[in-house]
C-alpha cells in the first residue's frame, strides 16, 4: 500500500451534489497535487443546525454516482457513522491518526474564513490542516485569522447552490446542467426532495 503524502478533506452536507462541488474536487486535485481526495459528507453541519439534510443513504448514493470516475477521490462516511453534529477537528483527528505522515488539506467555504478562531478547538484545528478556501464566483477570500494558514483554489467558478437545487426539485423544475448527468437521472426517478 503506497504512503499518501498529500490528503484533501472535502466535507460538506452535498444535499444534493452538484456539478460546483465536483469542479471543486478537481481543481483541488489538480491544484493541490493531491494523492487522495475524500469526500465526506456530514451528518448534521453545526453552521445549520435547524436544517435536516435529505437521508445519508440518499445522499451517499448520488456522491457515488457523481465521484465514480474520480479515481483519486473517496467517499468518507465517518461524520455519518458517528452521527450528531459534525465537527472539524473530530473528523480532522481521524485523519491524522489514520494518515500520521500525510499533510491535510481541508476544504472551506470563503464564508468561513473570518470565523475560523470560532470553531471548535480551532488553535488545535488550525495545526491539525492546511485551510483551502473555495470562493464563490466574485467573491474575496478574507485574510485567515491566527493561527490559521491557508490558500485560495482558483477552480472554476460556477454559480450554483444546493438549496437552488432542493428548491427546483420541489417545484418539479429541470435540473440538468446543475448536477452530473448520473445524478439527475437517479433524482428524476428517486426524488427525496418532494
Amino acid at each position: 500500500m503506497s504512503v499518501l503524502q498529500s490528503i484533501g478533506i472535502f466535507g460538506g452536507s452535498f444535499d444534493p451534489v452538484h456539478n460546483g462541488h465536483v469542479l471543486v474536487a478537481r481543481a483541488a486535485l489538480e491544484e493541490l497535487s493531491l494523492d487522495r481526495l475524500f469526500i465526506v459528507p456530514a451528518a448534521r453541519s453545526p453552521f445549520k443546525p435547524e436544517q435536516q439534510p435529505a437521508a445519508a443513504d440518499v445522499r451517499l448514493r448520488l456522491l457515488r454516482l457523481a465521484f465514480s470516475g474520480e479515481n483519486r477521490c473517496e467517499l468518507d462516511t465517518q461524520e455519518l457513522d458517528r452521527a450528531g453534529v459534525s465537527y472539524s477537528i473530530d473528523t480532522l483527528d481521524e485523519f491524522a491518526n489514520r494518515y500520521p505522515e500525510a499533510k491535510l488539506h481541508y476544504l472551506i467555504g470563503a464564508d468561513h474564513v473570518p470565523t475560523l478562531q470560532q470553531w471548535r478547538e480551532a488553535k488545535r484545528l488550525a495545526k491539525r490542516a492546511w485551510f483551502v478556501v473555495v470562493p464563490r464566483p466574485g467573491q474575496e477570500v478574507a485574510e485567515f485569522p491566527e493561527p490559521s494558514g491557508g490558500q485560495a483554489l482558483q477552480g472554476w467558478p460556477f454559480e450554483v447552490s444546493s438549496s437552488t437545487i432542493r428548491q427546483r426539485l420541489t417545484l418539479g423544475q429541470a435540473i440538468d446542467g446543475l448536477v452530473p448527468p448520473v445524478v439527475a437521472e437517479s433524482l428524476k426517478h428517486s426524488n427525496p426532495y418532494l
